[in-house]
């Protein structure tokens, strides 16, 4: 993988944009509907919306179910959209035509797989997943330990640490009574990166299968399944992919696993013969076996727009973008941010970094700030107990974006408006 020129060591705002005018993907910027004076580094949450989303939402609204109505189930191809933008996700993160379906939720489609995937070593009694993975992964594992294992003694969950959580290594859990592992690739509150060839290859030397979550890593970075030879993947398109609100998580099952397969939910869709109507299910054969029920049509849309941006993306170029822009970030914040104690937490090495970089904010109330930032245009988000979060999606963020974040930056803290009381109250979402 090519590695990202070095950030020059003199910088002022002039060489950003200067670093901006050469760049090969700075066009894409024009794709997206950007608000007016917003530096966007929150990417890594939620996605900016693609300028041509609300047209294709608007068609299927209008034209296929206003005026087509139940024929477009046939007519528009709704029945196998979720195969057919699994097929345009696959070479994102190096899977092949047939292996990638849409699913529901993230949640749900990680419990599909973990069940598959503990259901294929049926003699083993414990998963092992991460303390610092998202939660909702490990709430999902909770369920699988309990559906998986015998009445009245569930599966063992085993946690390693990592990231300044203190906890076991992989190496220390691994033995012949793990199932599976369920790891996320790029950790969402830090944004360190897993060497995925040499994780999997541990996992599987030990007999166990070898699950990744992508969430983080889809258009982000660039993914190679099959290259490392993983057994299951899953991911959502609402981050990097810009799917929008709501947009549907996606499932990986490497080509060698479908015929034994048996995911957790069984259902409708993933019927050999849905319209036959047959009282017992028969599993339909390959990826297809892993859908559960009618698609979420208007999201479907939503991405299949956004994923039209994705045929002409250089990955490449993608991740040289990505490791320059975090390079900028982490440089300008040394050499302007050290007198308020603000701490890097992302890895500085750029083999293990995704592409966010969470910041300790030193003596501040890291949510105050962000919250401060936020009221001047420069939208990141806090996650508890004390990370400031900046995404850099390569695609629409600029390196000028990342000057004026950290002099933006500089300013809140010279001038401590951090402390007014309003940027101290907290709501539902933080």
């Amino acid at each position: 993988m090519s590695i990202a020129p070095a950030i020059p060591h003199v910088i002022d705002r002039a060489t950003c944009t200067a670093l901006d005018a050469a760049d090969p993907l700075a066009g894409h910027r024009e794709l997206f509907d950007l608000p007016e004076g917003v530096v966007y580094l929150d990417g890594n949450s939620l996605g900016a919306l693609p300028r041509a989303t609300a047209a294709r939402v608007q068609r299927v609204i209008a034209e296929e179910w206003g005026t087509g109505l139940i024929r477009s189930w046939n007519d528009a191809g709704w029945f196998t959209k979720p195969i057919d933008l699994g097929d345009r996700i696959a070479p994102l993160i190096g899977a092949a035509a047939g292996e990638v379906v849409l699913g529901d939720s993230t949640s749900g489609s990680l419990f599909q797989v973990a069940v598959a995937a503990a259901r294929l070593r049926p003699e083993r009694r414990v998963i092992v997943s991460e303390l610092g993975n998202f939660p909702t992964d490990l709430y999902v594992l909770e369920s699988v330990q309990e559906l998986v294992g015998e009445p009245g003694r569930p599966l063992e969950r085993r946690l390693i640490g990592g990231d300044g959580i203190p906890g076991p290594t992989l190496a220390d859990v691994l033995d012949d009574d793990v199932a599976v592992v369920v790891l996320t690739h790029v950790n969402y509150r830090t944004g360190r990166m897993y060497d995925m060839n040499e994780v999997t290859r541990q996992v599987q030397a030990a007999g166990a299968i070898m699950v990744w979550d992508l969430c983080h890593s889809v258009g982000a970075v660039p993914v190679d399944l099959n290259g490392a030879g993983a057994d299951f993947a899953i991911g959502c398109t609402y981050k990097y992919l810009n799917g929008g609100p709501g947009s549907p998580s996606f499932i990986w099952a490497a080509e060698r696993h479908h015929p034994e397969a048996r995911p957790a939910i069984t259902a409708w869709h993933g019927h050999a013969k849905p319209f036959d109507f047959d009282v017992e299910y028969a599993p339909a054969p390959g990826i297809t076996r892993f859908r559960v029920g009618t698609p979420q049509l208007l999201s479907v849309a939503a991405l299949e727009a956004s994923l039209d941006i994705w045929r002409d993306v250089d990955l490449e170029l993608l991740r040289e973008k990505s490791l320059r822009l975090t390079e900028l970030f982490i440089s300008l914040v040394d050499s302007r941010l050290a007198p308020w104690g603000i701490e890097v937490v992302t890895p500085r090495q750029s083999a293990r970094r995704g592409s966010q970089v969470a910041l300790r904010a030193g003596g501040a109330d890291g949510y105050a700030v962000m919250q401060a930032l936020i009221e001047r245009g420069v939208i990141g988000d806090f996650r508890a107990p004390d990370l400031m979060r900046f995404g850099f999606t390569p695609l629409y963020v600029s390196h000028a974006d990342v000057w004026d974040a950290v002099a933006t930056l500089e300013d809140i803290l010279s001038t401590e408006v951090w402390r007014d009381s309003r940027f101290a109250r907290r709501g539902a979402v933080t």
